[in-house]
């Protein structure tokens, strides 16, 4: 199963670094891809949308919900 969400204020590969991070650390064995012009995280693995969220906004984005 697999999720898509928005993510904004990511603007370079170190930001994906960040998001990517910041979702394994809160969903363990979560598969984490970031497109960064779009500004699109899929996340495979069964995770909550709020653990998704806590996660991208400690790590300094904003989340945008569902895609």
């Amino acid at each position: 199963m697999s999720d898509t969400y928005l993510v904004s204020g990511m603007t370079c590969e170190g930001c994906v670094r960040a998001v990517t991070n910041a979702i394994q650390r809160a969903v363990p064995g979560a598969g984490v891809n970031v497109d960064l012009d779009s500004g699109k995280v899929t996340v495979d693995g069964a995770a909550d949308e709020s653990e998704i969220a806590r996660a991208v906004a400690d790590a300094g984005f904003e989340f945008g919900g569902p895609a």
